[in-house]
């Protein structure tokens, strides 16, 4: 089924080639959402594009289109308003005949894409040996939304992350462990990962003022690439040791990823290297094998250049990354790649697409897309931190919402006299303290930096998680009330229309397939959440306006459908965004 934007456009484009001739077949009908009411519900302004090309006043060119446009079974009859808008508003039987036909529909009427792609999305990748801190909540949150819609667009999803376990940091990790604790290099599960941690910062600073030990971690890495047995089973042990703790994050967001690190790709680093110089890109800056990079110049003015090998003969991110593209279009037969990371890395993404663009390694129908996002600030306005300064963990960040979000469900259920389960304390609790968290930063437009404060994200007022769960809530309790059976309603019933609010919502329940169309190219998963929080605030207003159990038939199994309808669309939005709902709170 096709939106009611797109019948609409469909139809413009009919009237524009019925009025103007078949050169007119592509021309955008420019159709938006009206910003107000009294000018309907939508807005064609193709009129005034058109003014100068065919030689006419706006007004005289929108009563042709509007003459030859036919748009009886969706709209009232169309109004030229202003210098030549064209408003349209929808009819009242249209709307609830679509609300009708939706409303035992498990997708409400969303459609899968008409060519769904293999399609892959890049995201969280933290660094082996390291532990997840807030820097990589953005990534793992919005990447796994991004993926979410994706899925449920009907496309073969390919959810990546690309972990750093390879390279330098494990010759020096493993050369200070062979010093300090060699039973952490033979015995699985000998450190915890405060304690992996901690022996890499040692190992960082060793390295950074002993040559001698520098010189042994390089030596160590040859070893690793070499794969000397001894070497390579205490890279597998250190691995497996942050991937342990990594899993207690990711079943916490329940976030489902594949590993694939840049170990992966390491055998194939050789032949990128190969493959470039081939293509003549390649040339020799101080001993490094480097591409210059239209664009980019260093802070004197000098062309900037993306080294793919260096003096030494070791390769670096960009190669990895080069290696991972063209297995990533070979073998894994992607036809858009997604790779979500943080803005700083801007750079980096435009030079080695650039790179990969020269040497035509990019098929025409395979679409490369960098999403940037900014940075989680503190009250302060400055990057997130602990008080002591340090870099805040995510395992601690997660703890802290969930200990405040059963706070204040304890002393809210002292204030109600109300006694409840540890069990449900706890479910609750993890749930909104969560949802809060990955609501908080998917509202936000993702390229701009947003403060972090557990005060806005856990209140149930405002856009938050809590005000979208409780408006879920509240239907579950219209349910229980009542002792209604929502799965029975839809049965030779219909939903009937008649006040204002009952309008409103209905408008906004039959907006969603347009917004999730939107987040599926543009990847701006913010604009879901406005819709949800629009949707919250429009239930509210008709639940206060419009009795539901207390009104008479058929209003009041119309307005139980309307609730219904509210509450199926708020789950499956939430579920988009990796939100899990409540029966109760």
């Amino acid at each position: 089924m096709n939106s009611t934007q797109e019948q609409l456009k469909l139809k413009l484009t009919q009237a524009l080639v019925a009025a103007f001739g078949t050169d007119y077949t592509n021309t955008d009908p420019i159709l938006v959402s009206a910003s107000n009411p009294k000018f309907g519900d939508y807005q064609a302004n193709v009129a005034l594009s058109l003014s100068k090309k065919l030689g006419k006043p706006p007004r005289i060119i929108a009563g042709e289109i509007v003459n030859k446009l036919d748009v009886s079974d969706i709209c009232e009859p169309p109004e030229i308003a202003g210098p030549g808008f064209i408003n349209l508003k929808l009819q009242t039987s249209y709307l609830e005949a679509q609300l009708n036909a939706i409303q035992l529909d498990s997708r409400l009427g969303i459609p899968k894409a008409t060519i769904p792609q293999k399609q892959i999305v890049d995201f969280s990748s933290p660094n082996i040996a390291k532990e997840m801190h807030v820097g990589h909540l953005r990534s793992t949150i919005i990447g796994d939304s991004i993926a979410r819609i994706l899925e449920f667009c009907g496309h073969d999803v390919l959810r990546l992350n690309h972990v750093g376990d390879w390279g330098t940091q494990f010759g020096m990790l493993i050369t200070y462990l062979r010093e300090v604790y060699p039973e952490a290099l033979t015995t699985a599960n000998a450190l915890n990962i405060g304690d992996l941690v901690n022996f890499y910062r040692q190992a960082k600073q060793r390295f950074d003022e002993d040559p001698v030990f520098q010189e042994s971690s390089r030596q160590e890495v040859v070893r690793l690439q070499a794969g000397a047995e001894d070497t390579l089973h205490a890279w597998k042990l250190l691995c497996e040791q942050s991937r342990q703790e990594f899993k207690i994050i990711y079943d916490l967001l329940n976030i489902q990823l594949i590993e694939r690190g840049e170990s992966f790709y390491n055998p194939l680093l050789s032949k990128v290297v190969e493959n470039l110089a081939a293509t003549g890109l390649l040339e020799s800056s101080q001993g490094a094998k480097c591409v210059f990079l239209d664009g980019f110049t260093n802070r004197e003015g000098n062309p900037l250049p993306l080294i793919v090998q260096k003096s030494d003969g070791g390769y670096n991110y960009a190669t990895t990354d080069l290696a991972a593209l063209g297995y990533r279009i070979q073998e894994d037969k992607a036809k858009r790649i997604v790779y979500v990371t943080d803005e700083g890395q801007s750079n980096h993404f435009a030079q080695f697409f650039q790179v990969a663009k020269k040497a035509n390694w990019i098929p025409d129908d395979v679409e490369l897309v960098h999403v940037p996002f900014g940075l989680v600030l503190g009250e302060d306005g400055k990057k997130f931190k602990t008080r002591s300064g340090d870099t805040v963990r995510l395992r601690d960040l997660l703890d802290e919402a969930i200990n405040r979000a059963r706070a204040d469900i304890e002393k809210r259920l002292q204030e109600d006299g109300r006694t409840e389960t540890e069990e449900f304390i706890q479910n609750v609790a993890e749930v909104v303290g969560i949802s809060a968290v990955k609501y908080a930063d998917l509202s936000q437009n993702r390229t701009s930096s947003y403060v972090f404060s557990y005060d806005k994200m856990l209140s149930l007022k405002g856009n938050t998680a809590p005000y979208l769960l409780y408006a879920y809530v509240r239907i579950q309790g219209i349910s229980r009330q009542g002792n209604i059976d929502f799965t029975n309603l839809g049965i030779n019933r219909q939903i009937l229309l008649k006040e204002d609010a009952e309008l409103t919502l209905a408008k906004h329940l039959l907006q969603l397939d347009e917004v999730i169309k939107e987040v599926e190219q543009d990847l701006l998963p913010n604009r879901l959440c406005d819709y949800l929080y629009q949707l919250s605030d429009k239930f509210n207003k008709f639940y206060e306006n419009c009795p539901v159990l207390k009104s008479e038939e058929p209003a009041r199994t119309s307005r139980l459908m309307l609730c219904d309808l509210t509450a199926k669309t708020l789950k499956l939005g939430l579920s988009l965004l990796g939100i899990k709902v409540l029966e109760r709170m």
